[in-house]
Order: C-alpha cells, then sequence, then structure tokens
C-alpha cells in the first residue's frame, strides 16, 4: 500500500497542487511535537526535491522554534475526495525572514498578507504516499480569511509587537528566530 519515492514528479506535484490543506509537523529533541493545519495559497513546489511555504502570523510559532534545534520537518496531504490518498513530505527545512538573501525570490510567489512572518525552505529527502483508505470525505467550501482580515486590520506594527507578546518563545520555552 505505501509507496517511497526519491522526489516529487510531476503526477505527485499535481497532486500537491489540488490540495486546499497541508499539515506541517517538527519537533525539537525535547518537548511537544507540533502539527499545524496550513491553508490558503501557502505552499509551493520549486523542484524535484524542494518546497517553500509561507507561514503567516499565528498564535503560536512552533516550526520556527523546532527548527533552531532541529531542521528536521514532515509535510502531509490528504486527499477528501473520490480518489483517497495521503501524501508525505520528509527532509529538512531552513527558515527565511524578511529581508534575508533568499527572502524576494520565495516571497514573489505568494500572493501578499499583512502577516507575513517566515517561509520555509524544505529540502525534499523522501516522498510516500499511503492508500488513504481511512480517511472521509470532506466537501472543500472555500478558504476562511478570518486570519487575512485580523492581520490587515493589526497593520505591519501592530503584527509586530503581536510578534513580542506571543511569537517570541514556543510553548515548551524555546526561543523562536523573531
Amino acid at each position: 500500500m505505501a509507496k517511497q519515492f526519491p522526489s516529487i514528479d510531476p503526477k505527485i506535484q499535481e497532486f500537491i497542487e489540488k490540495q486546499q490543506m497541508f499539515f506541517v509537523a517538527t519537533a525539537a529533541a525535547d518537548g511537544r511535537i507540533n502539527l499545524s493545519p496550513k491553508g490558503l495559497d501557502s505552499l509551493k513546489v520549486v523542484g524535484p526535491n524542494r518546497v517553500v511555504w509561507l507561514n503567516l502570523t499565528g498564535s503560536g510559532n512552533e516550526s520556527a522554534a523546532h527548527l533552531m534545534q532541529q531542521n528536521r520537518m514532515t509535510i502531509m496531504f490528504c486527499s477528501f475526495d473520490k480518489n483517497p490518498l495521503i501524501l508525505r513530505l520528509f527532509g529538512t527545512a531552513e527558515t527565511l525572514h524578511e529581508g534575508d538573501k533568499a527572502w524576494e525570490k520565495w516571497d514573489a510567489l505568494f500572493p501578499a498578507h499583512a502577516g507575513k512572518r517566515q517561509i520555509f525552505d524544505m529540502k525534499v529527502d523522501l516522498v510516500q504516499s499511503s492508500c488513504g483508505f481511512g480517511v472521509p470525505f470532506y466537501e472543500y467550501l472555500g478558504q476562511r480569511d478570518t486570519l487575512l482580515v485580523w492581520a490587515d486590520k493589526k497593520g505591519k506594527e501592530g503584527i509586530k509587537d503581536y510578534w513580542d507578546e506571543k511569537n517570541k518563545l514556543s510553548l515548551d520555552g524555546f526561543p523562536t528566530d523573531l
């Protein structure tokens, strides 16, 4: 049932590009494992072994804190329609911030958002598919705009204040990169 691939081939990329949601998992050596759902237009396949995804401001900043200690990352996609499939990308990632050398190149791939916090550049070393036979059907109704509206209302300075208040430490007290 499960199959492993050394890279993202065109068929896998097509599947990824059709997904409206993905899940990101990271962990430090100690403490909690983080697993976060992501949506919006925030992930791009940029090569057979590389994806970048835009991390918008949220209530936590676990992935950034974990990557400062362990650069491991897993991204998972689930098909919720008629063709069952679970797809995982395993690899290592680096965190990019506005002002970093590669920021502009990757940022240009994404829509403008007031709450842009980081871009994660992931080198994929293993792609694994599995059946997804136990995943239920769900109907996609659209993306929520709540986070985007919230960030627009806060503005750039309000977002930075929020980072200072809520995004400087992980749940386990690890520093983030803000």
